[in-house]
Parts: structure tokens; C-alpha cells; sequence
């Protein structure tokens, strides 16, 4: 985080002069008055200049560009990264070549690297949370058509079978999928089980 203190014949003059300085805009800073000035006698004697503290704001969408630009760098990889800021929660999309990698078996990789996008963007807890959703290649979609899928096909299983079945481990994401997807089934009923990273969905009939 930058921080600059200026002078200038006014506040607003030292604060025009700390964004020249800073090469940002207005609404990038936070400006703290440490001393208002004063004109003096006649504008000659007695004239006490303004003097703020600038401070730069965090910008969570360059920082999370950048820290993407580097891993796919270190992975020798190209590709475009589209962010936009919405409702505080950042949605970053990556095209490119050999989208795959980065997704990895069932998005593995893609959460991972979600999840450090989130870890820099929410660093040091100086403001207010923001989500980070990231996706490549319409990825998160279809995987959720398929687990929306899986979802029927298990339930059909125990209300034929009448016998509780378990799922495969998934990361929290997934499994509201699966529970809100059969949470108004009116024979069976879902609820998790383990601990992470081996937490699984259980689906079972409701007890009549």
C-alpha cells in the first residue's frame, strides 16, 4: 500500500499535485487533511501551506490479474484474463490454449488456484470480503449439468433400491449442488459426512 504526504497553497492543489505524483485518479486514494493551511495577511504574511496524506487503494482486480499472469507464466502458459468486480464478488475468466491443464481431473487445479486468487485478494483483512469465482472454458456450468445429473441418477438408485448410497469425495461447492438440486425430492433426503477434503454427499429415503 503507497503513501505519499504533500503540501500545497490548498487542499485541493496538494492533492492535485499527490495524484500527478501517484499517476491515479481521485477515485484510487484516500486523502487524510493533516494540515489545512492558511492564507496569512494579504495572501504575503503569515501564508502556511496545506499538507495531506495520500493513501493508494487496493486494486483486488490488478492484484489478482497479476497473480494469475505469474502462475501461468511459472506454468509456461498463454492466456487472456478477464475480470470484472460485481456485487464484491470477482469473476475472472482465462481463454487460451490448453484450458485442460489448468482445470485438472474434475477442476482440482482450477479450485486450487481459485482458492489462492481468494487468499490474495482478501489478504490482510483491510476490506470487505470479496468472493472469487474463476472459471475457464464454461467449465463450472458444465460441471454443474453434471453433477445436476448425477443428482437424479443416485436418487433413482435409492428410491429403487431403497439402500443409502454415498458419493464420491467433492469440495463444498459441489456438494450444495447435489443437496440443493434433491432438496425437494419428497422420497429421499441428503445430508454430508468425513471431514475434508474427503467430505462426501449420503443420500438416503426419508423415513415414512
Amino acid at each position: 500500500m503507497k503513501i505519499i504526504e504533500m503540501i500545497g497553497k490548498n487542499v485541493e492543489d496538494a492533492t492535485s499535485k499527490a495524484l500527478d505524483e501517484l499517476k491515479v485518479t481521485r477515485d484510487k486514494v484516500e486523502v487524510e487533511t493533516l494540515d489545512e493551511g492558511s492564507k496569512g495577511f494579504l495572501n504575503i504574511i503569515g501564508v502556511k501551506p496545506a499538507k495531506i496524506r495520500v493513501t493508494v487503494k487496493r486494486d483486488s482486480l490488478k492484484e489478482a490479474e497479476t497473480f494469475l499472469m505469474e502462475v501461468l507464466q511459472s506454468m509456461n502458459m498463454k492466456a487472456e484474463v478477464n475480470l470484472k468486480d460485481e456485487n464484491n464478488e470477482i469473476h475472472i475468466d482465462l481463454i487460451g490454449p490448453n484450458m485442460g491443464l489448468l482445470i485438472g481431473y474434475r477442476g482440482e487445479t482450477l479450485d486450487a488456484l481459485q482458492y489462492l486468487v481468494s487468499l490474495v485478494v482478501n489478504k490482510n483483512h483491510d476490506q470487505e470480503y470479496k468472493r472469487v469465482l474463476l472459471d475457464t472454458e464454461n467449465y463450472r456450468a458444465k460441471r454443474e449439468e453434471t453433477l445436476k445429473r448425477l443428482a437424479s441418477k443416485i436418487a433413482y438408485k435409492v428410491r429403487v433400491s431403497g439402500r443409502v448410497l454415498k458419493l464420491e469425495p467433492m469440495n463444498p461447492y459441489e456438494r450444495r449442488i447435489i443437496h440443493s438440486s434433491l432438496q425437494n425430492d419428497t422420497y429421499i433426503y441428503t445430508f454430508s459426512e468425513g471431514e475434508e477434503p474427503y467430505r462426501r454427499v449420503v443420500v438416503d429415503l426419508k423415513k415414512a
